[in-house]
This record gives structure tokens, C-alpha cells and sequence, in this order.
């Protein structure tokens, strides 16, 4: 067990490492869409109270930016920028549920990502200020912590497999990849996958939210019980 243990530990830390920021003008942006339909909260009714601004400490030497109070979700794909290999990784940002480091666990990441043939797809998850949290001791409650990152996170998986061919991706390829919270976000995904904690809405929701294959890295909150994204006495299959 412990030479897995190292190895995936390893893995991780060279995927990290490789990870460097872009020149400017180098990214592979290609189209970004809504999670959800018009007809929902959360795809564009109430107000918009999203911010982005640089954040501090310094990371790798420079500033990064920071995404607050994220409730409308989008998902950005970034094609390939050599051969398409099929493959396609949708990316969580960590922030601890509270904001996303959109950048330098984002766009960042799937620049590095798109440059080895694999298209990603960015998802900007809801992070109202809603837990889990990574501090127990942050004073909040417990009634409030939200299935919205999780239900953004299944949506995701059922909108790429739905739309695979236009995006030219195997649909047999999908897999999640995640930082800190985004790590606790790609364990929950991976393992709440029998049903959905939303009620499905369109095409999309009928498409299996199942990843084919997953990375968590550095992933929080794991082991606080009383944290999870997703329990049964809260959230009723659909």
C-alpha cells in the first residue's frame, strides 16, 4: 500500500509541477456555456453578485485570481492544441468551497492539459459561501452546507457526454480532475454517481454523470464526516 501511496503522491506532484503559466495569447478558450437552463435559479435568474479580483499570498511568485459568490455555473471547453487524442478532463478549482483559484487550478491547467492532445472542460462551480469548509472551527452551520458544487458536477458530466461528438470526445473518456476542495468535489462525483441530487431536467441528466476515470489532488475536507457534499437522509434519488 505504501508504494502506491508514494506513487500516487508523485504523480500528483509532477502533474503540479508541470503545470506552468501560459504565454499570453496561448490559450485555447474555445466556447463557454451555462451549466443550466434559463429555467432554473441557477442558470440566470436573481441577482449576480460574482466577482473576480487578484488574490494574495503570491503563488509561484505572482498573484492569482480569486472567483466570490459564484451562482450562475459555467463550464469552458479548451480544445486540443496538437493531435486529439479523445480523451477530455473536466477541471474543479479548489477554494475551499468558498471561492474558486480559477486560474492557477483552472485556465492554467487546462493549457497545460490541451498541449498533450486532451481537450478540458473548466467548470465554475457555484461557491456561494456554502460548506464544506476546510475549518471546523470557521462558525458555520452545519444546516447550510449545499449539494449546488455536486449537482454542477454531475450536470457537467451529462452535458459533455451529451454534446461528445460536437466536441469531438470519446464518451468513454471522461474524467474529472480536482484541487483541495475541487479534490473533495472529484471523490464526490466519483463515488455519488447511482443518482442524481437534482431533478433531472433535460437530455443531458439522462446521460450516465459516472467519470471514467478520476484525480484528486491534494484533496480537503475528506475527513470530516459531518461535511459531506452529499448524504441520503438530505437529498432523495431522482
Amino acid at each position: 500500500m505504501r508504494p502506491l501511496i508514494f506513487t500516487l503522491c508523485l504523480l500528483c506532484a509532477c502533474i503540479h509541477a508541470n503545470i506552468q503559466k501560459p504565454a499570453e495569447g496561448t490559450s485555447s478558450k474555445q466556447i463557454e456555456l451555462p451549466v443550466w437552463p434559463s429555467t432554473v435559479p441557477a442558470g440566470g435568474t436573481g441577482p449576480n453578485l460574482e466577482t473576480t479580483v487578484p488574490s494574495g499570498p503570491l503563488v509561484a511568485g505572482r498573484p492569482w485570481l480569486k472567483v466570490s459568490d459564484v451562482s450562475r455555473p459555467t463550464l469552458t471547453v479548451f480544445s486540443p492544441k496538437q493531435k486529439n487524442t479523445g480523451a477530455a478532463v473536466i477541471v474543479f478549482p479548489g477554494g475551499g468551497y468558498q471561492i474558486l483559484a480559477i486560474d492557477h487550478e483552472g485556465t492554467e491547467v487546462c493549457d497545460w492539459l490541451t498541449s498533450k492532445g486532451i481537450t478540458c472542460v473548466l467548470l465554475k462551480y457555484r461557491v456561494p459561501n456554502s460548506g464544506p469548509f476546510w475549518d471546523e472551527h470557521c462558525g458555520c452551520d452545519l444546516n447550510t452546507r449545499s449539494s449546488k458544487p455536486l449537482e454542477d458536477a454531475q450536470r457537467t458530466i451529462g452535458l459533455v457526454r451529451l454534446n461528445a461528438r460536437e466536441w469531438h470526445i470519446d464518451p468513454h473518456k471522461i474524467g474529472v480532475l480536482g484541487f483541495s476542495a475541487g479534490g473533495h468535489l472529484v471523490a464526490a462525483v466519483s463515488t455519488r454517481f447511482d443518482h442524481r441530487v437534482y431533478q433531472p431536467l433535460d437530455p443531458a441528466d439522462r446521460e450516465s454523470c459516472r467519470p471514467d476515470f478520476a484525480v484528486a489532488i491534494f484533496p480537503g475536507h475528506l475527513w470530516f464526516r459531518e461535511y459531506e457534499i452529499s448524504v441520503e437522509s438530505r437529498y432523495p434519488r431522482y
